[in-house]
């Protein structure tokens, strides 16, 4: 029998011991926004169908601000089963979203839109221009809506009950969803108006009053599609800085 040998202890192996188990909350992981933002739910349209309304339509409009262009406005029934995820306000939207969301929203709801052009702005001022065109791309769904939930706090005279909520856009999916169809026409029709009057850049700055725009009005003077009754417009058309003479035509 061999002799029994004693340990060396410089050979001797240590068990690993078990990590200490972290305390307090773990760490958060950092998720790009791109990937974790699904946009706005159904939640608010969900309430409405569960107490007997249906269907639900969202209203918005773009374009009151502009010296320029119509404002336009729609009005959007999206199919509860098939809401589009992304949805938010569209200016907070980069523009191939806006465009992606729009078609994906033509697709799958019932979609209606309105414009009132500028000489209806002029006679009417520009809130019940506003209302008029709201009103109208309501009136224009393929379905009557039971509900119309709209943005802002001035709602439009509608032939159903209607809500008005401040920064609907940014909460309400049917209201985003409204503002992303009115923001893409609008802008895709300020392009063409772009390429008809290359003069006023309007393709770029959708007839807002930026610098380009308002060197654009004193070289040239306002056109067709200008709202003379906004006070750039009027200063110029009454030739208080010496800006040239009324355009109605193509540069």
């Amino acid at each position: 029998m061999p002799p029994r040998r004693e340990p060396n202890p410089s050979r001797t192996s240590i068990e690993p011991q078990p990590a200490a188990r972290p305390r307090g909350r773990p760490p958060k992981v950092k998720v790009p926004v791109a990937d974790a933002w699904i946009g706005l739910d159904f939640t608010r349209e969900r309430g409405l169908y569960a107490q007997g309304h249906a269907p639900i339509a969202g209203a918005d409009e773009v374009g009151r601000g502009p010296l320029a262009g119509p404002v336009v406005a729609a009005a959007v029934v999206l199919d509860p089963e098939r809401v589009p995820q992304g949805l938010d306000d569209s200016k907070r939207l980069t523009r191939a979203k806006r465009e992606a969301l729009y078609l994906e929203i033509c697709a799958t709801a019932e979609v209606a839109v309105a414009m009132a052009p500028p000489e209806r702005i002029d006679r009417d001022n520009i809130r019940q221009a506003t209302l008029w065109a709201l009103a109208q791309a309501v009136r224009g769904l393929p379905c009557r809506p039971a509900f119309l939930l709209v943005d802002g706090n001035d709602p439009p005279k509608v032939p159903c009950a209607v809500e008005a909520v401040i920064g609907g856009d940014r909460l309400i999916a049917s209201i985003a969803a409204a503002s992303i169809v009115a923001k893409v026409v609008r802008d895709r029709l300020m392009a063409s108006l772009g390429a008809a009057f290359p003069a006023y850049g309007f393709e770029r700055h959708m007839g807002y009053a930026t610098a380009e725009h308002s060197t654009a009005l004193v070289t040239h003077g306002p056109c067709l599609h200008h709202r003379r009754s906004f006070a750039p417009v009027r200063e110029q058309q009454l030739g208080l800085f010496g800006g040239g003479p009324v355009s109605d035509a193509a540069e």
